[in-house]
């Protein structure tokens, strides 16, 4: 649809601003509203904003400790996917757009992390290969008071009743807002509830995490509810995990298709250059203090490096597909990711990693069915498990180390990135 054609259809729908969001360094989204007026304009030539965006850390100050954007000097602009504009349910008054960040001559910007995904699925295609991802959203939700919003038992529907309006919005809401969801429940921590996106596309995919956050949002507000996507929230939790999966595709064959043992060998190699990686994909997928709080042994998180079928203690939980649901169903869940993970940044980095290892016909270790929690590190050094970074600085050290990381971020960004967190 044209400019002038949708333009016309949101303002007699009575859509008067539209939000072009991308989402920081932080994992956190950001955005500027234009009046749907200037749709047009705005389509043609973006937004300003500031290229010290790059720099934001998690509380808003701005670091110039990265050279390349060292002094607050600077403009990039900020242009919507018009292909992707969406009226909220939850506020009808406003559009969304995910966008992305060009130079001020409209050439690609090395920050831009939308980007980054969009380049690494091109570079996918180019090696005949195609992906396929999909989040699973954990978030606590407070009443005005900071009472829990609701007392459990995990799982149960007894918990929904009691945000059963909540529940009620955001299902209609999603699916005004063209998003797909597999299923809602009660999660297992204090007023924790989960959704799980359906899979799409990766740009698709992290688009939609963004416009799940609005929705989420706008429909606990709605309801006089605080929400938070906090990794940990209190030492208590169990924590928010934004658990991604993905399946990596050639021909219209899923090459993580198997069994109870595991996937074939390209499925293999693709688990084989996550693995390989681990260390620095973590430090984008789960890179803040939360994160690293988070990630404790016995609480489902990923805390140790390896693989497992059906393990959830796993930080990469291999699904199997099935007779009943398909074999192409199967498909690969990172468990060491959250929401202050950037989600174009995160799955950029797992599809590359992941393909690496196909390229390069990497096998995989072992899949282990237990808990490297429960053994002594005598037995995790002869298994060959080793714990995640457990600092900044370690995580620092795991991206200087991984150079297919920063062959896909390059130079700029991750120099950004580095900086920043």
């Amino acid at each position: 649809m044209g400019t002038d054609a949708l333009l016309r259809e949101l303002t007699e729908a009575g859509v008067a601003g539209l939000t072009v969001s991308w989402a920081d360094n932080n994992g956190i989204p950001r955005s500027r509203t234009v009046p749907i007026s200037a749709l047009a304009q705005v389509a043609r030539t973006g937004i300003g904003v500031t290229t010290l965006f790059a720099v934001f850390d998690s509380s808003d100050a701005i670091t110039y400790a990265h050279p390349g954007l060292s002094t607050p000097s600077g403009d990039t602009r900020l242009v919507p996917d018009t292909d992707r504009i969406t009226q909220l349910a939850g506020q009808p008054a406003l559009a969304w757009a995910p966008g992305n960040l060009v130079s001020a001559d409209g050439t690609p910007w090395p920050y831009d992390q939308r980007g980054v995904l969009q380049r690494q699925v091109a570079a996918l295609a180019e090696k005949g290969l195609t992906a396929l991802a999909g989040w699973e959203l954990e978030f606590t939700l407070h009443r005005a008071d900071g009472a829990p919003a609701h007392h459990g038992p995990a799982y149960g529907p007894a918990a929904l009743t009691e945000v059963d309006e909540f529940v009620a919005s955001v299902l209609r809401d999603f699916a005004a807002n063209g998003l797909s969801i597999h299923q809602l429940h009660a999660e297992y921590g204090p007023a924790q509830v989960e959704i799980a996106l359906a899979a799409t596309d990766p740009v698709s995919a992290a688009d939609q995490q963004l416009l799940a956050r609005q929705t989420l949002r706008a429909a606990a507000r709605t309801h006089g509810l605080t929400i938070s996507f906090a990794p940990l929230p209190s030492t208590s939790h169990a924590g928010n995990g934004w658990h991604l999966h993905t399946s990596l595709w050639r021909g219209g064959q899923n090459l993580l298709a198997g069994g109870p043992e595991g996937p074939g060998a390209d499925g293999l190699a693709y688990v084989a250059g996550l693995l390989r990686d681990l260390p620095g994909v973590a430090a984008i997928t789960a890179p803040s203090l939360g994160s690293l709080a988070r990630l404790r042994p016995g609480f489902f998180a990923g805390a140790y490096a390896f693989w497992g079928v059906q393990n959830r203690e796993a930080p990469l939980r291999y699904v199997p597909g099935t007779a009943f649901l398909g074999e192409d169903r199967a498909n690969l869940e990172l468990k060491a990711s959250d929401a202050s993970a950037n989600p174009y940044l995160a799955l950029a980095v797992v599809l590359a990693c992941g393909a690496a290892g196909v390229a390069e016909g990497l096998t995989a270790p072992p899949a282990f069915g237990s808990d490297p929690g429960t053994w002594d590190d005598d037995e995790r050094a002869t298994r060959g498990v080793v714990a995640l970074p457990g600092t900044p600085d370690e995580q620092d050290a795991a991206l200087a180390a991984t150079p297919r990381i920063g062959d896909v971020l390059g130079a700029e960004l991750l120099g950004a990135f580095r900086a920043v967190r």
